[in-house]
Formats: C-alpha cells, sequence, structure tokens
C-alpha cells in the first residue's frame, strides 16, 4: 500500500515538475490558461483518490492549495428562538402561581370579611332592635301652638339596655313565617302591607324591622304616611315610648296634609303620656285640636277625649 502511495505521489510530483516546466511556453500558447486549469483539476481528483479523509488511513498531503483562512476560535452556542420562548413560558408560568396564590389569599380575606358584616347585620337586625341602616328621626320633639314655637324640655332618657335574648324560640320563627307577604304588581304596597300583618299579628320587634324598611325604601310612597304612622305605633305598642315619638313626629312634620299625619300628632301625645312627660303631651293634644278641629271632633273624637282625661294641661 505504502508503494503504490508513493508511486502516486511521485507521479503527481512529476505533472507538477512539468506544468512547471514548460510554463513560460505555456504562458505563449493561447490554450495554456485551460490546460493550467485542467491540470489543477486532476491534480485535485488525484489528491481525492490517494487521501480521501482525515480518518488517520492515510497520509495528509503535504502539498495543499491555498485553503481559506478559519476561525479556529469555536464561537458560543448562540440563543435560539425555541429556547427564548421556552424561558419566557416559564417566566409567565411562575407569574400565574404568584397571582393564583395571591387571588385565593384575597378572596379568603373577602369571604372572611362578608361572614362578619353578615354577622353584625344580624345582630343590629334582632328582635327588639331598630333595622340595620335605618335611622331614626331626631329627637327634639316640639310642636307649634298658636303659630308661636312651643319647645318642651328634651325627652326622657331612654331605658337601660337589657342582655340581648338569646333569639326568638322554633315556635316564634314558624309563626312569624306562616305569615304570608302579598305578591301584587305594587312592591311598596307589599312591603308595608306585610309589616301590617306583622303588627296586627302582635309580633312586634319583626313589624318594626319591616316598616323601617318599608319607610327607608319608598320614601315617596303613598303608603309612607301609613307607613310612619305604623312604626310609632309598632313601638308605642311594645311599650317603648320613647322609641316611637320620633316617628310620630316625622309623620306629622313631613306633610301635615297628609292622611295619617293627624293620627301620629295625636298618638305622639299618647307616647307622651306613657313616657310621664306631661307637658309635651299637653302641647302635642292643644296642636291637634287647633289643627285638625273637625277630626278632634268627629273620626278620632274618642281618642282625642280619652287622652285629655289622662293629663291635666294648663
Amino acid at each position: 500500500m505504502t508503494s503504490r502511495t508513493s508511486r502516486a505521489i511521485l507521479g503527481a510530483l512529476a505533472i507538477v515538475s512539468v506544468g512547471a516546466a514548460s510554463a513560460p511556453a505555456l504562458a505563449q500558447d493561447g490554450n495554456a490558461e485551460s490546460r493550467l486549469r485542467k491540470l489543477e483539476a486532476e491534480v485535485r481528483a488525484l489528491q481525492r483518490t490517494v487521501f480521501p479523509g482525515p480518518n488517520g488511513r492515510f497520509f495528509q498531503p503535504e502539498i495543499t492549495g491555498a485553503a481559506p483562512a478559519q476561525n479556529t476560535q469555536q464561537a458560543p452556542p448562540s440563543t435560539t428562538a425555541v429556547t427564548d420562548i421556552l424561558a419566557r413560558l416559564d417566566a409567565l408560568e411562575a407569574q400565574i402561581q404568584s397571582l393564583t396564590s395571591q387571588t385565593e389569599s384575597n378572596a379568603n380575606a373577602l369571604s372572611e370579611l362578608e361572614t362578619r358584616l353578615s354577622a353584625l347585620e344580624v345582630t343590629n337586625t334582632a328582635p327588639g332592635g331598630q333595622a340595620s341602616g335605618s335611622s331614626a328621626p331626631q329627637q327634639n320633639l316640639s310642636v307649634m301652638t298658636g303659630g308661636a314655637s312651643a319647645s318642651a324640655p328634651p325627652p326622657p332618657p331612654p331605658p337601660a339596655a337589657t342582655p340581648a335574648a338569646s333569639g326568638p324560640t322554633p315556635g316564634r320563627l314558624a309563626a312569624v313565617q306562616a305569615i304570608a307577604k302579598p305578591q301584587t304588581d305594587d312592591p311598596g304596597d307589599d312591603e308595608y302591607s306585610y309589616g301590617f300583618r306583622l303588627w296586627e299579628a302582635g309580633f312586634y320587634p319583626e313589624a318594626q324591622q319591616q316598616l323601617a324598611l318599608f319607610v327607608e325604601k319608598y320614601p315617596r310612597h303613598w303608603r309612607t304616611t301609613y307607613g310612619l304612622n305604623l312604626l310609632g305605633r309598632a313601638y308605642l305598642d311594645d311599650d317603648k315610648p320613647a322609641e316611637a315619638a320620633p316617628w310620630f313626629l316625622k309623620n306629622y312634620q313631613s306633610d301635615k296634609q297628609a292622611a295619617r299625619a293627624p293620627d301620629s300628632l295625636l298618638y305622639l301625645a299618647e307616647a307622651m303620656i306613657a313616657a310621664k312627660d306631661t307637658s309635651r303631651a299637653c302641647i302635642a293634644l292643644a296642636e291637634f285640636a287647633e289643627t285638625y278641629p273637625a277630626i278632634a271632633a268627629g273620626r278620632l273624637s274618642d281618642q282625642y277625649e280619652a287622652n285629655r282625661k289622662k293629663v291635666t294641661c294648663n
């Protein structure tokens, strides 16, 4: 194998030598350039035959053409587009996990807050108390007599708070639930009628809550004057004259020509009598007789006379 390789190399060198020696003559020949190119092609073919590859089985050629300069320094591997996308997806997944954790924490906090608010609403709307969200009118009770303002002393303080009851009994709850709420095309009238039914059945705390809800939700309904008057009566019948008086006064002062304004003024006098506030009771009775003389002598005459007999007015 070595002898064959040597002969091939010698043959190639001989051909190269002949080409070099005849260069001056070829320069004068018009076909010299084409012959030289052909010779170079044959040399390259011979080299490919003798030296097929860098696998170690053959010697590398001693004569090689000018090879283009190669950059021996290996360039660092560049980041591909797929690698960039995967990295960005990993970052997005991490952000989504963080946001999900924060969302769950916020949801738990909101749930706890709603539970606490529900408990507060139940406490504020317990039987015997005023419905949550409704504000009682000012208790600065004053009525007009003879066109002049006559203000009585401040009302007596409300009775001391008693410990909260444990809640309505199952029997009471069942009885209240047995009272049907009307369902008509007038939702305001339905709310008032339901409060009236509760009051008529003697469920005064429940009636107070329902009627307070009605007057707050429907302040301009034609039933509002009835609702304010009945709300005061629900407190008065529940032996709470101090809580009843502001509602009577509000109904009277809001519109003296309203359907139940005369009734509220007369019940205001009755609430003051129950609170042992004779001065205010007399002022209310005098205002009632002066403002509504026909009603005092007609529809409400019996109640008016009964209240007059309970107090001694100057």
